[in-house]
């Protein structure tokens, strides 16, 4: 834990800053977890080195890195696509950020209930209680899925969600909770906690959308070309190498962030090790216009976009 708290000012400091001694900043989403692994492997393995490149990896405050990146206070930055939407698509001041790889090939995101709760599919959740992140696009998800299912999501009370964690949640007076399945349902396997499921990338395509994703400081990439395709191509190796040796990969994650759950981090990565790249994709990190165009119209439709972005926000040219 104090590793972690002076990770996090050291980080804070480097961002404040906003000076670059021709480094490539990295920020990180959240705390280090196995969506970062090919990052991390290809740090460990000495592979910017080799070609030249200065890492930093850093965690910005919470919800700040595209924001950041936007700034030119890094050159990437981990992110969602469903993040990503309202920041590129605003009429005025969008922000100048573009995905440049899909770390997991698919959404591994949905909606978590304890086993006994009985909630098996959306309708279920009528007159129940979720612990929301009371954002628009998560109101708008949650009567999506749940009207499309023929229930009532007027009667869902959705409760402003305080908690450390998804399982405190659900031990207070919460019902469901929208999780990361490679971290919290994981985490329920290892504890060997009886949950119900609800994947939302299955339920409906539309919501198979692009989570987490690498994106790039758009003018900095546009300047620096051969610079951000050498760093993407070291990424991908780094990825390679935890979709083929989940077990090392997991093991080079841990030594970079020991306070970590071990058994947490081994099984998440072996569930993620089929999920990076996925198997009918042509390489790790590539994004398919028409499922990302897809959610965007979709969001656009919902009021979620100030403008009909379709498939912009996303370049796989960068990709080896």
């Amino acid at each position: 834990m104090k590793r972690f708290f002076i990770f996090c000012i050291a980080a804070l400091v480097l961002i404040s800053c906003g000076k670059n001694d021709g480094s490539i900043r990295v920020l990180l989403d959240w705390t280090p977890n196995t969506n970062h692994t090919g990052l991390y492997v290809a740090l460990e393995k000495g592979w910017f080195e080799e070609e030249g490149l200065k890492i930093i990896i850093t965690q910005p405050p919470e919800d700040e890195a595209l924001a950041l990146l936007a700034a030119g206070r890094a050159e990437f930055a981990f992110s969602f696509q469903e993040s990503m939407g309202p920041a590129i698509a605003k009429q005025s001041n969008a922000l100048p950020v573009t995905a440049v790889a899909a770390v997991i090939c698919h959404n591994t995101s949905g909606i978590m209930s304890l086993r006994n709760s009985g909630i098996q599919r959306p309708a279920d959740l009528a007159g129940r209680r979720f612990a929301s992140w009371e954002t628009p696009l998560v109101t708008s998800v949650m009567r999506h899925i749940i009207e499309t299912d023929g229930g009532d999501f007027n009667s869902v009370f959705m409760i402003p969600n305080f908690a450390m964690d998804a399982f405190s949640a659900l031990r207070t007076d919460v019902d469901a909770i929208w999780i990361y399945y490679a971290w919290d349902g994981i985490a329920a396997e290892v504890n060997e906690i009886e949950i119900n499921y609800i994947d939302l990338g299955t339920f409906d395509s539309t919501l198979d959308f692009y989570t987490p994703v690498l994106v790039a400081n758009t003018g900095w990439a546009a300047e620096n070309q051969e610079t951000a395709k050498k760093f993407l191509n070291i990424v991908s190796r780094g990825y390679y190498f935890a979709i083929n040796y989940p077990a090392e990969a997991g093991e080079i994650l841990l030594k970079h962030a020991p306070e970590l759950d071990r058994a947490l981090v081994m099984r998440s990565q072996e569930y993620l090790h089929t999920r990076y790249q996925g198997e009918n994709q042509n390489r790790w990190g590539e994004i398919d216009p028409q499922r990302w165009g897809n959610f965007y119209r979709w969001m656009y439709a919902q009021g979620l976009l100030e403008t009909n972005i379709g498939t912009g926000g996303f370049t796989n040219e960068y990709l080896p």
